[in-house]
């Protein structure tokens, strides 16, 4: 049987070579807001463009949400570079789903200003090498709308493989939906 290293605070901030990952504060509002509240970031994301306010109310939950204890419980990570302290460009979704499968689910968005630089790679990278060094998980994966071709080529970037293409299994935006599933194993992790 596997051993996860439950329970687990998320050790704020995580530093890579560019890049702070870092648990969300509600002083993260005004960044968090200037991407998620636009409809070319929010196509593929489970949600319609947040007003302020909604952006509000999720950060109160995210700020609080540090601990991993059991299935469902989950990180909303803001990354920033490290040349502009404070100032949030993205996130990174991070969830177990199975304590007793040792499997996790990861996800992310980025404003589009900053895409095509690799910081979503470094970024997510850094939360996957916590998966398998500490966590001691076996399997993350990525459920990604099979459309965006931006997150699809960041889950080959990460060394992760598509796995499945689940045909309208979703009822997503007033429209039926496809589900592509990528993932990596804690052997494969570089």
């Amino acid at each position: 049987m596997p051993t996860v290293c439950l329970p687990y605070e998320f050790p704020t901030p995580l530093r890579t070579e560019r890049l702070v990952v870092r648990t969300m504060t509600p002083d993260d509002l005004d960044d968090i807001h200037a991407y998620q509240s636009r409809s070319d970031v929010c196509r593929y994301l489970p949600f319609e463009p947040r007003t302020r306010e909604e952006v509000a109310q999720k950060l109160a939950k995210f700020a609080a949400a540090t601990w991993l204890r059991g299935d469902g419980d989950y990180w909303q990570l803001a990354v920033e570079r490290q040349e502009s302290p404070g100032r949030v460009i993205g996130d990174v979704f991070f969830t177990i789903r199975s304590a007793d499968d040792a499997g996790a689910e990861i996800g992310w968005t980025l404003h589009p200003d900053f895409t095509g630089r690799g910081y979503m790679t470094e970024a997510a990278g850094a939360i996957l090498g916590l998966a398998f060094a500490q966590l001691g998980l076996h399997r993350v994966c990525a459920r990604i709308d099979p459309r965006n071709d931006a997150s699809a080529a960041l889950c080959t970037r990460l060394g992760m493989r598509r796995e499945a293409h689940f045909v309208e299994d979703l009822w997503f935006k007033g429209a039926w939906g496809d589900t592509a599933i990528y993932a990596i194993l804690a052997s494969e992790w570089s």
